[in-house]
């Protein structure tokens, strides 16, 4: 029992200071509440899709043929792919995560893996037609010029600090 209290303990506090401040009339308190709620139905509508389609990816994407295009030998084509990949998704960064997972289970190197979780949270299409709109198309060329090889070295030299053989592991609850 101590142990699901400690494991829960941010989780109660939540609750307990949601519950407090709709009590009391404390502003700040249900704003909070209402951010968690906004939030939290956007998530739960979404992360269905993104298991399904993780699920399937998982299946249908051999091992073989996602380490040999986006894997540790891929060069400059392994890096073009995550980037396409990461352009034609949407969704939250949220999403991002369970891919990236995935792609390293297959054999996807560290550096690509890092690349793609950068160009997802800057370089999807549907937020680049979005920032075009409101900042202009000028703008939109310029940060994603700058973000863009930035990403890239990162991704080197996260490989160099993680090591290549870098393997995420399964919580096991």
């Amino acid at each position: 029992m101590k142990k699901y209290l400690k494991n829960y303990m941010w989780v109660i506090l939540f609750v307990i200071f949601s519950t407090g401040s709709y009590f009391i009339g404390f502003k700040p308190g249900l704003v909070i509440y209402s951010n968690f709620e906004e939030f939290f139905i956007e998530m739960i509508s979404f992360i269905p899709f993104i298991f399904i389609i993780i699920g399937l990816f998982d299946v249908w994407v051999p091992k073989e043929m996602l380490e040999k295009h986006i894997g540790r030998e891929s060069g400059v084509k392994g890096i073009f792919l995550v980037i396409l990949l990461a352009m034609l998704q949407a969704g939250p960064l949220y999403g991002a995560f369970p891919v990236a997972y995935i792609l390293s289970k297959k054999g996807a190197s560290v550096r690509n893996i890092f690349i793609y979780l950068g160009a997802f949270s800057s370089m999807k299409l549907p937020m680049l037609g979005i920032e075009i709109g409101y900042l202009g198309i000028k703008f939109t060329i310029l940060r994603t010029l700058i973000s863009l090889p930035l990403f890239i070295c990162i991704g080197f030299m996260m490989e160099k600090i993680v090591g290549s053989e870098f393997k995420v592991e399964e919580v096991k609850a």
